[in-house]
């Protein structure tokens, strides 16, 4: 598979170099987007998928920051093989809350995940979307889910997450 990394330097402006020798140094790089009047923040990885052989991730709704933390131990446990199994509950995560895992249908790539889509010159990537619960452990397609976290992730599962879940994508 070619990437953004077999490229040459010369043929890459600064911002590119600086994403690539991220890359190259931590095996994964994580872009931030702020939240605005169009939609909430969210952030997202690049690197996964060449360097661990596991899907790229996107979360919205958190501190980039914190995404950052969650994306580190992420990727440690993508590099032991330990994988994220999309439409479960896992604990494996958050640690102190459970998370859904949820393929990103391609049609959402150019929207989202810009940077990604560069580095690896197409939307030939796996991409999973970590679902958080509100703070009483309600998730966002079941009753009595918090109101003020409505629209803080978009769903960006082809068939919808409760679907997939009504389906038992294992």
């Amino acid at each position: 598979m070619r990437t953004a990394l077999d490229a040459s330097e010369a043929n890459l402006d600064s911002d590119e170099q600086t994403f690539v020798a991220k890359v190259r140094e931590h095996g994964w790089f994580r872009m931030s987007v702020a939240g605005d009047s169009e939609g909430p923040g969210f952030s997202y990885t690049t690197g996964f998928w060449v360097s661990a052989r596991q899907p790229e991730v996107i979360l919205f709704g958190l501190k980039s920051e914190t995404a950052h933390d969650v994306f580190w131990d992420l990727f440690r446990d993508a590099e032991g093989n330990k994988s994220l199994v999309p439409g479960r509950a896992t604990q494996e995560v958050f640690g102190n809350q459970p998370a859904y895992v949820f393929p990103v249908a391609k049609r959402f790539y150019a929207e989202y995940l810009g940077w990604s889509r560069w580095f690896y010159g197409s939307d030939d990537f796996p991409c999973f979307q970590i679902v958080w619960p509100d703070r009483n452990g309600v998730f966002p397609w079941q009753p009595g889910f918090d109101p003020q976290f409505f629209g803080s992730q978009p769903d960006l599962s082809e068939m919808g997450w409760q679907a997939i879940l009504a389906d038992g994508l294992r």
